[in-house]
């Protein structure tokens, strides 16, 4: 029977406990095909590549193989069990089948029988027999046994000698069934005949193809030695452990001769039948001590056969046989291969996500072999062992890319010999970033100060988000979310670098307009999805010193027009003489008003409260050589720098009225004098506008007469106002103005018109009507006997109730303060308005003296819902009166000026 059918009778599979056995002879040719491994195995041809399907083979070469793409397990390497398994009767060869997704493990054993591969052979090429030539017929002389690593009739069966009429063969079989070939002498020997003999000794053995092996046997006839060295015993064994060290002595051999002299010398060697034998024992040839002069190694030869030949002086030689067993020793260390690794996985992976498939192995045998294999338990992964030599290294806990980057897994596989010995392989492992962060700002809110006026493009604030994920996840762009500032988009006022977060004004900032800015910032990473996070950023403007006191009263709207007041002969220290009205458009320290005197004529004749502004007499009136004081106040704020602003104040001091046109008269020469052609320029103009307004004046009487009933002027003189008659009240009741008549009398001096009088009834009449007050138009006044009414004290403020920065904040009224031009001149077109609606009779300072200058008569119907809160600043110019909650009541003094009137008339 041929190999080849042999092979295809032999082969045979076997399932048994769940493991695939095959059984094939030794010495297959490269490609043999083994078996079917999917069909075996029940698996899918067409998956096998896709799952990845590979045999493992726990020997140092992989003598076999699968071809994925029908399942056929073949041979890859030549497979010689005498190398495998050396005298082993059963040879297996055990494999490790892998298939992922989902993993599965099979177990292959594969079985190795013997072939007929291996020729016999001695363990020497010659052979020397000395025989001494009196040895008789019979005698038996050993030789070397011939080995062959095969098994059964494999092996060695016969031994044959040449033909020889002196010698022939014999056998001499062992405890151990080893046949040893011997030298039988046939006849006497006759060393003087032949003294040489040469035979060729063969070993055949019992294989279907018979093998054989060859010896040369060179016999020497000596003179007489006939007695033998002798050993204590025919075999020795000896178990050593694989770590002795060279040197180690592993028996000591004696063998005995009871010839004498140089016959019972006796000499020791190895017959070694392997080079590995040789390099690893030694015998001392006078003592037959052996020793170890290699290493030792249990998993390379676990047996070794030594024979040891004793040799006498004579030449008589005997043998033993020395086997040695080879113990384990723990010298290996385990041995980790990682598959299937993942460099990388996700921070968002699932628990029990595979990150590499580990073998492990370890060549010792026994407890020796047996591994455990660990990880720390501070990392979130976890080993599971799935099989004999195969562990699952998948996650156990959530991974934070945040935290940790990267891990460096380091898998601990220690056997259980004494000492356990240990190895470590590392598996870097890195985490790829999710967007799993939205951005962080640094602070909660933002509230940022910036004072107003700045330029346009300054850079305010910069904000900063951070973002702990990676690249595009991490990377930041700002943006400000659209929302409406009192009409106005909030893009308008500021604006923000995308990249870099700083935020920048659109526009200067006017604290008096705009006091704070609130807005979101919206921080918004690349990540997909993005994420993002808002903050709340407010602006806060903060106030300077930018805005100058602008002064209400006396105004200074008209250029080119002067204005008097009105100062009785008969005023006392502290009677009001006017009260100058400024306010600033700024806040806090920067809107602290303060007021000063300039220039005067005599610093103590005119004193000025510097929180109220109010103008009074220091001290009683001299004779005065010009009726006519120009004084100039200064009114400056609390900021800084000090911004001020000054108004110029012209008093006229006169017994009456008729008093005042010469001393406006010589004013105006004395102004005019330096241009004769300005002046009659302006006579020119104002005769014009004499004839004008004396035109609109008579149609306004003749319609005012229509409706309200007329007014006694008195001992005026009718001829020069036939068609206007003024209302006549009484005195007041404090007696503090000596001129009883109810109207305001504003005149202006212009110096391209000759001097105009603006007059003001207290009926509605409207205040643009005019009147003559030249020299040939004058008014002839004396004092009416027509009483007054009371005064109406409905409208009357506190000194407490005064809010601003001239007086008290008041508690009761929520007056609102003008916060802007526009509302500073409606308020002074409101006063100047409210003079004309004073009702007759009914004010309380409706009767006071009229005045050269601005003077805001309020009437009942005149109340402060109409105008902003400015009652600090409520004067009534040409009156010692302010208003108090005390009707009649002027500076806490009441009948002041009786005692003076009395002094003037005497004069």
């Amino acid at each position: 029977m041929t190999w080849k059918t042999f092979c295809c009778v032999l082969y045979f599979i076997r399932i048994i406990s769940g493991q695939l056995q095959y059984s094939i002879p030794e010495e297959l040719k490269k490609g043999s095909v083994v078996g079917n491994l999917a069909k075996d195995l029940a698996l899918d041809v067409k998956g096998l590549s896709v799952r990845k399907f590979q045999v493992i083979s726990q020997a140092k070469k992989q003598y076999f193989g699968v071809n994925l793409d029908n399942g056929d397990f073949f041979v890859s390497d030549r497979i010689d069990r005498e190398a495998l398994c050396g005298a082993k009767l059963s040879c297996f060869l055990n494999l490790e089948a892998v298939i992922e997704n989902p993993l599965n493990f099979y177990t292959i054993s594969v079985e190795i029988h013997d072939v007929n591969d291996n020729s016999p052979t001695f363990s020497k090429k010659y052979f020397d027999i000395e025989i001494n030539e009196v040895t008789l017929p019979g005698a038996r002389f050993p030789l070397g046994y011939a080995k062959d690593p095969d098994l059964g009739t494999n092996s060695v069966q016969a031994y044959t000698l040449t033909g020889n009429e002196y010698f022939s063969l014999g056998e001499r079989i062992t405890k151990d069934d080893i046949k040893y070939p011997e030298i039988i002498l046939e006849n006497s020997l006759d060393r003087e005949k032949q003294s040489f003999y040469e035979l060729i000794l063969t070993a055949t053995d019992g294989g279907k193809s018979l093998k054989s092996g060859t010896s040369v046997v060179k016999i020497v006839v000596q003179d007489f030695n006939d007695n033998f060295p002798v050993f204590t015993q025919d075999s020795y064994h000896v178990r050593l452990l694989e770590n002795v060290p060279i040197g180690f002595l592993v028996i000591h051999l004696n063998a005995t001769d009871e010839d004498d002299g140089s016959n019972a010398i006796i000499t020791y060697s190895l017959n070694q039948d392997t080079e590995n034998e040789q390099q690893v024992f030694a015998v001392d040839i006078h003592t037959g001590d052996i020793k170890i002069t290699g290493n030792l190694d249990f998993e390379t030869t676990e047996t070794y056969e030594v024979t040891v030949e004793a040799k006498d002086g004579g030449g008589l030689v005997t043998h033993c046989k020395l086997a040695i067993q080879v113990i384990d020793v723990n010298d290996n260390v385990p041995q980790i291969t990682v598959t299937s690794v993942s460099p990388t996985i996700p921070e968002d992976s699932p628990l029990g996500t595979v990150i590499a498939l580990i073998n492990v192995r370890d060549l010792d045998s026994g407890i020796n072999s047996e591994v455990v294999c660990q990880i720390s338990n501070s990392l979130p992964f976890q080993l599971i062992p799935s099989s004999v030599s195969y562990y699952k290294l998948v996650t156990a806990a959530n991974v934070d890319r945040e935290k940790t980057f990267a891990y460096n897994i380091t898998i601990q596989c220690m056997d259980n010999g004494s000492p356990p010995l240990s190895s470590n392989e590392t598996i870097q492992l890195a985490i790829t970033d999710v967007n799993d962060n939205p951005p962080i700002f640094e602070k909660s809110n933002y509230f940022i100060y910036i004072g107003e006026n700045n330029q346009q493009g300054t850079s305010i604030h910069s904000v900063h988000a951070s973002d702990p994920d990676y690249r595009e996840n991490g990377k930041i762009t700002y943006s400000i979310i659209t929302s409406v500032i009192e009409d106005i988009p909030v893009s308008s006022y500021v604006s923000i670098n995308s990249v870099t977060g700083v935020i920048y004004a659109q526009r200067s900032f006017d604290y008096e307009q705009l006091r704070e800015i609130q807005f979101l910032v919206m921080a918004k990473d690349s990540g997909s999805p993005p994420l993002s996070n808002n903050v709340t950023m407010k602006i806060c403007v903060l106030d300077k010193n930018d805005n100058a006191p602008r002064i209400l009263y006396p105004s200074l709207d008209t250029e080119g027009s002067t204005f008097f007041e009105f100062i009785p002969h008969l005023a006392e220290k502290g009677y009001l003489v006017t009260k100058v009205i400024a306010i600033d458009a700024d806040s806090g320290h920067n809107a602290w008003l303060s007021y000063h005197l300039l220039q005067a004529p005599e610093p103590s004749i005119f004193t000025i409260g510097q929180q109220t502004g109010e103008i009074r007499i220091g001290r009683d009136l001299p004779d005065l050589d010009s009726l006519r004081q120009k004084i100039v106040v200064l009114v400056k704020d609390n900021g800084v720098p000090v911004l001020s602003s000054t108004v110029t104040l012209n008093l006229v001091v006169a017994e009456s009225f008729q008093q005042v046109v010469p001393e406006i008269k010589r004013h105006i020469n004395v102004s005019d004098a330096s241009s004769n052609v300005t002046f009659y320029l302006s006579i020119a103009i104002a005769l014009i506008s004499i004839l004008f307004i004396m035109a609109v004046v008579t149609t306004v009487i003749f319609k005012c007469r229509k409706t309200s009933s007329t007014t006694n002027l008195g001992i005026y003189n009718r001829n020069v106002y036939p068609q206007f008659t003024l209302g006549c009240p009484s005195e007041i009741s404090d007696t503090s103005l000596p001129f009883p008549f109810s109207y305001d009398v504003c005149v202006t001096l212009d110096s391209k018109q000759n001097e105009i009088a603006y007059l003001k009834p207290v009926q509605n009449v409207p205040t643009g009507n005019l009147i003559d007050t030249s020299a040939s138009a004058a008014l002839d006044v004396s004092a009416n006997e027509g009483q007054q009414a009371q005064p109406n004290v409905d409208w009357r403020i506190s000194q407490a109730q005064r809010p601003g920065p001239s007086g008290a904040q008041p508690t009761e009224e929520a007056g609102v303060w003008p916060n802007n031009q526009f509302e500073t001149e409606r308020l002074q077109a409101m006063i100047l308005a409210s003079a004309n609606e004073a009702a007759e009779g009914t004010s309380g300072l409706g009767g006071s003296t009229g005045t050269m200058g601005l003077s805001a008569r309020y009437g009942p119907q005149f109340t402060l819902q109409h105008v902003p809160d400015y009652r600090q600043n409520v004067y009534i110019p040409g009156s010692t009166l302010t208003p108090t909650n005390a009707a009649g009541k002027r500076d806490g003094k009441g009948g002041g000026n009786k005692k003076k009137s009395g002094k003037k008339d005497k004069k």
